[in-house]
């Protein structure tokens, strides 16, 4: 464990994961940078419905403007939006930087389908997560994009906290668009989410006309591979098919270590419940053996909770310990195990004549 290098003190926190250990609920709230041109650029306003959005930021007609991507995303379970008005394409890292530094954002969202500015909102991300802000972005592709576009689309994002999806969704004529409202959807569906174990695959898609292309079996195969949240509409209803991240390597080597998107939900659950947890229960103490006791017997008092709660399957290896060169630092570690989705069911018949 590298000491980290800030003198405020506080709770920190890192994490590693691999496929092999050895061995709080609510809606949330979405941030948005979109370009809009009827409130000031750069300033965040907080909106909780439709008409505050439509207010704010003016609305045209099947257009999928701010309001329109509020809407979407409230309608899906967002408690509500943060947004951030966008003059031209070059205000996007700005907006991206004020959002990053607020507090209770949990998921992030551009409307945007160019993937350098969704590059920069993958960097934002980043940073945010690493000041203890943790949140993860969804991404919409662009009217058209053929699955082996996305799939490379994808790979140029690569990160367990970016989530693409695909396809777009229609205009009222049925004309295709990018997926700026179907990301908005996902957003919104992700933001819902009380029990981060839950898998996302399913989960049924509100304020959709309906989605520009339908795909079969093998494109979804392709899609969840390639780190692409396929969506499909049946009778009408539209729904996510499975939900993944876009990190599908490490380096050049495929890893789907952080494929699942619960994965990476249930660790952004996990660790600030217990730097929360600590940072109220031990504010102002003592770096003695008694201390650190009553430090461990915290940690697994919140860690038992994630297992009742079914968040995780298992927790081990408990330690805290006075840090050798720093006696001012109380480190503390643990493993644990996260619980898997059920994705599947197999059947298997043996029919006797």
């Amino acid at each position: 464990m590298n000491l980290t290098t800030h003198e405020r003190p506080g709770v920190y926190s890192s994490y590693d994961a691999s496929t092999l250990v050895r061995g709080s609920g609510g809606h949330k709230t979405v941030g948005l940078a979109a370009i809009n041109t009827v409130a000031a650029a750069g300033a965040p306003i907080t909106v909780t419905s439709y008409e505050a959005a439509v207010a704010a930021f003016g609305s045209q007609e099947g257009a999928q403007d701010m309001a329109e991507l509020i809407r979407i995303a409230l309608l899906n379970g967002a408690s509500a939006v943060v947004a951030v008005p966008v003059a031209d394409a070059e205000g996007y890292e700005a907006a991206f930087d004020t959002l990053g530094h607020m507090e209770n954002i949990s998921v992030m969202l551009c409307d945007s389908a160019d993937l350098t500015v969704q590059q920069a909102l993958r960097e934002s991300v980043l940073a945010a997560s690493a000041a203890r802000r943790e949140r993860i972005a969804v991404v919409g592709a662009a009217a058209g994009e053929e699955v082996i576009a996305l799939v490379e689309r994808a790979k140029e994002l690569n990160c367990e906290r970016m989530v693409l999806v695909a396809p777009g969704s229609v205009d009222g004529e049925d004309t295709a668009q990018d997926g700026l409202s179907t990301a908005a959807a996902v957003a919104g569906a992700i933001a819902a989410q009380s029990d981060p174990a839950v898998p996302l695959g399913g989960a049924e898609l509100l304020g959709l006309k309906g989605l520009s292309a339908q795909y079969s079996d093998n494109d979804i195969d392709l899609l969840v591979r390639g780190g692409v949240i396929p969506l499909e509409s049946i009778s009408g209803q539209i729904s996510v098919v499975r939900g993944v991240t876009t990190r599908t390597s490490s380096g050049e080597v495929e890893d789907i270590t952080w494929r699942e998107l619960s994965t990476i939900l249930i660790v952004d659950d996990v660790i600030p419940t217990l730097r929360s947890s600590l940072r109220s229960k031990f504010r102002r103490a003592k770096n003695t053996a008694q201390s650190r006791g009553a430090i461990r017997t915290q940690v697994v008092l919140e860690l038992e909770n994630k297992k009742s709660r079914e968040i995780i399957t298992d927790y081990d290896q408990v330690t805290v310990s006075a840090h050798p060169d720093d006696p001012t630092v109380c480190v503390v570690e643990f493993t644990f195990t996260v619980t898997h989705g059920l994705n599947q069911i197999w059947l298997t018949a043996h029919i006797v004549i």
